[in-house]
């Protein structure tokens, strides 16, 4: 895959030609080495244009790096036809959490596909390994634990499947995206990704040419 990229937002498509959605998340492992992609299926692909309430059924599934057969800065085209696609594991599950009888009781007063919001006797959970690193366009970046905010995500960085960096938008009006290298990157969470990085090192970030 030595020269493949991959981009937030890149057009997702089968071997049979058919747009299925666009990448949203990267899963990298502890080597930063490139595991799976996540992609959020188009609506007229999933068919949830037939059930646009239905808030239960997962929209975005996992794409296994092997299953990749191309990649450019906007299309990734797959080995898999559209039908092997339909049969690719969901990214996000949900389970039963402990709730008391009346918490559950008050949920499933109504019907279950008729609020955008979650019940409280579940939860949601993605379905990534422990040592897996999830980065999403528009996450939070956050400084260690000091609940600093440095910026968010607007895309990802590869040489071939080898993370090397994210683009950082920093806070902040009129600031230019800079390149955040993968070495400063530290965990991820579902809210946030997390770096450690020294005042002087974010000083000297380099900015992001989209030509680089």
């Amino acid at each position: 895959m030595s020269d493949e990229t991959f981009h937030l937002g890149a057009e997702v498509r089968s071997s049979d030609g058919r747009d299925v959605g666009e990448l949203v998340h990267v899963l990298v492992g502890p080597d930063y080495r490139l595991r799976a992609l996540v992609v959020k299926e188009n609506t007229s692909f999933s068919g949830h244009g037939f059930a646009p309430r239905s808030w239960l059924v997962n929209d975005e599934f996992i794409v296994p790096k092997d299953a990749v057969k191309s990649a450019t800065s906007d299309r990734i085209e797959l080995s898999l036809s559209a039908a092997d696609v339909r049969l690719l594991p969901p990214y996000l599950g949900y389970r039963e959490k402990s709730e008391t009888t009346t918490e559950v009781l008050s949920d499933t007063a109504g019907p279950l596909l008729a609020s955008p919001e979650l019940p409280r006797w579940l939860e949601q959970f993605a379905n990534k390994r422990a040592d897996e690193l999830e980065i999403d366009g528009g996450e939070n970046v956050m400084l260690r634990n000091t609940g600093r905010k440095l910026g968010t995500v607007k895309d990802v960085l590869f040489d071939g499947d080898q993370l090397v960096g994210v683009v950082l938008q920093p806070e902040g009006w009129f600031r230019d995206e800079v390149i955040l290298p993968r070495r400063f990157l530290e965990r991820s969470d579902d809210l946030a990704l997390f770096a450690s990085i020294d005042e002087a090192d974010l000083k000297r970030l380099k900015p992001f040419r989209p030509s680089e």
